[in-house]
């Protein structure tokens, strides 16, 4: 087995049904898995070099999983822990499955961390492609972690301290003034049906790693203590630190891919370049736990009950 990573080892019995491969695509971020066929059914050993690898590279790739459908897709997701119910406020139709669909050339073209408005943000998410167009339509990542690792000392002092407050009435979903409605299924009363806002530190700290990540994205609204126009200027300087493309990696999609991210360590960005032409992508979500401080503290809500999304197992007994 190969793995480009040395900071995580998989475990030996991850090799009893082949090898495994891992090939680190960017300096920052993002690796290619081969020799894996995702679902329900995958080892624990394989499990652990697959988990091993997104909290490594922060988000993975796998390519010719055709096999896959809204049920596999979830029951692998569950193996990485319990799920989140669709969106917290969107109908999608199932209890688990967001599809992501556009048909005249836009899609989450706002760099985000997903549903970062509440108070448990989602630890991993897991994407497929079922619809793509000709061209476009690509995604990019951005990692949190070393955008922090690399900030000058005085703007650190000052982001270790800081908090934000995330909402969805600021929702990628609902910014782009060029259409009636955000998705090809859903309005913009959808995504906005309830209001959430929550305060989050902008730098948590990781539950699994230790590492220290900026969680920021046009989630944000405002942060502590700064008026309207300095939070613009701060949130500005510190995100084009995030995106700047060295700390990024692309992903151009083919069928039967799935890509899968840790939520609690990028942002990403599905780049609306296809024209007209139809693109969905179905996402299931992992949930996650409620962000901490530096120092400790935990977020809080200030607007919204999020419970009803990350108590998946209650929704569909």
């Amino acid at each position: 087995m190969t793995i480009t990573s040395h900071r995580f080892d998989a475990p030996a019995e991850a090799l009893a049904d082949g090898p495994i491969t891992v090939r680190q695509l960017g300096g920052s971020l993002g690796a290619e898995i081969e020799g894996v066929r995702l679902g329900g059914d995958l080892g624990p050993g394989r499990l652990a070099a697959v988990r091993a690898a997104l909290l490594r590279h922060k988000v993975v790739f796998f390519r010719g999983q055709h096999h896959l459908d809204d049920e596999s897709h979830a029951d692998f997701a569950e193996l990485l822990g319990p799920l989140t119910t669709a969106h917290p406020t969107v109908n999608t139709g199932s209890a688990r499955v967001l599809r992501v669909t556009a048909n005249r050339g836009m899609a989450a073209n706002s760099w985000h961390t997903d549903v970062s408005f509440v108070d448990r943000v989602p630890a991993i998410s897991v994407l497929r492609s079922v619809v793509l167009p000709d061209f476009g339509g690509n995604t990019v990542w951005a990692n949190t972690v070393t955008a922090y690792d690399g900030l000058p000392e005085p703007l650190r002092a000052l982001v270790d301290r800081l908090w934000a407050v995330h909402t969805n009435s600021y929702d990628y979903a609902q910014r782009d003034e060029e259409h009636d409605q955000p998705d090809a299924n859903y309005t913009r009363e959808d995504f906005a049906s309830q209001i959430f806002e929550t305060r989050h530190p902008v730098v948590h700290v990781h539950p699994e790693t230790g590492e220290r990540s900026l969680l920021l994205g046009n989630f944000v609204k405002s942060f502590e203590g700064f008026g309207s126009t300095e939070s613009i200027a701060l949130f500005n300087l510190l995100q084009n630190r995030i995106t700047k493309l060295e700390n990024t990696v692309r992903w151009r999609w083919a069928p039967g891919d799935v890509a899968m991210w840790d939520n609690r360590s990028t942002q990403h960005y599905a780049v609306a370049d296809f024209d007209h032409q139809p693109r969905e992508m179905r996402r299931i979500t992992v949930q996650g736990d409620v962000p901490v401080s530096i120092d400790g503290r935990p977020s809080t809500m200030v607007a919204g009950d999020a419970s009803a999304y990350t108590r998946i197992d209650e929704l569909i007994s």
